[in-house]
């Protein structure tokens, strides 16, 4: 085997399957319509609507970029088991809409969010400015094509995953920090982990690229990463002036800036390129959140779930 990582990665993914059937929603409309004002329900709409359309763009450049191009088996075993757990958190999303959202005219509304809502259009042109454009490549023949697809893989993990995504899930960890919308934090905690291991992966495999072919990693490619990171910065800074607009007690528009800035200082580090921002974590809920949390004996579901038997089975053994 020659890529041992990427199979480790893809049984790990394995030993954390879950399905959205056992996320309960039961306490979120209660939280919805009783504990929560206009602002907040503003910010839970514009999320939906970003998480309805959001997995569906990384499923897509899955499979029409990435799985062409990683074609090592052991890295593509891992991209199948991504694009279920794309699938799985897609059908987490639109479980989300029917439960927060009964009105179909609201719903249909938030799946034209790319179109309709200026602050996650701009999101989407981001996408298809540095993701979509390596769909026309067929093979990668030269340097200037492998450095446009590690540009769509670094865009995918460290922009989209790492940006994106993790900006999305501050929001919901701070009103879980509230005792809000236990639900959707229960299942964004386990997207939460999923995510994770993708960035993981994506960024193993850029490191494997740039240990194989190093010139590839030149001064003006890493320039280029720089500025796609601030652009995506840029335009998830744009997202929270949309959804913070009515003000959210406890959560400002520069407390959310530094974070971002913070998370993408992360993903330049991981690339091996000089921070840019210099920001802290301004969020402690977020700290909380990358630390393994003891399961209470009680607890409906523990949050590391694994699945499988372990141990012998005897299928003669007598009960």
């Amino acid at each position: 085997m020659r890529y041992p990582d990427f199979y480790d990665m893809y049984r790990s993914a394995i030993k954390n399957t879950w399905t959205v059937e056992e996320v309960d929603f039961s306490t979120d409309m209660r939280d919805l319509d009783t504990r929560m004002g206009p602002a907040e329900r503003h910010l839970i709409r514009r999320l939906v609507a970003f998480f309805a359309t959001g997995d569906s763009i990384v499923a897509n450049n899955l499979v029409l970029n990435l799985y062409k191009h990683l074609n090592a088996p052991e890295a593509r075993l891992f991209l199948s088991r991504q694009l279920y757990e794309e699938a799985l958190h897609v059908q987490f999303y639109l479980t989300l809409l029917d439960t927060y959202m009964p009105d179909i005219q609201e719903r249909e509304q938030a799946f034209r969010a790319v179109e309709e809502i200026p602050s996650i259009r701009a999101k989407a042109a981001f996408c298809q400015r540095w993701i979509d454009s390596v769909q026309t490549l067929d093979r990668l023949e030269t340097a200037a094509q492998r450095q446009h697809f590690l540009l769509n893989l670094i865009g995918f993990a460290a922009c989209i995953e790492g940006i994106f995504f993790f900006g999305a899930f501050a929001y919901v960890f701070f009103l879980r920090s509230r005792g809000l919308l236990n639900g959707l934090a229960a299942g964004t905690n386990w997207v939460f982990r999923d995510e994770s291991l993708h960035m993981a992966f994506a960024f193993r495999a850029v490191e494997q690229i740039r240990a194989e072919e190093p010139d590839l990693f030149d001064e003006g490619f890493k320039a280029r990463v720089v500025e796609m990171i601030v652009e995506a910065v840029e335009a998830e800074v744009s997202f929270a002036e949309d959804l913070l607009q009515h003000g959210v007690a406890g959560l400002s528009l520069a407390d959310m800036r530094q974070y971002l800035q913070f998370v993408a200082d992360q993903r330049l580090s991981l690339l091996g390129i000089p921070i840019r921002f210099g920001s802290r974590n301004p969020f402690p809920f977020m700290d909380l959140q990358d630390v393994q949390e003891l399961a209470n004996f009680f607890e409906r579901r523990v949050s590391a779930y694994q699945t499988g038997v372990v141990g012998e089975v005897e299928l003669d053994a007598a009960f």
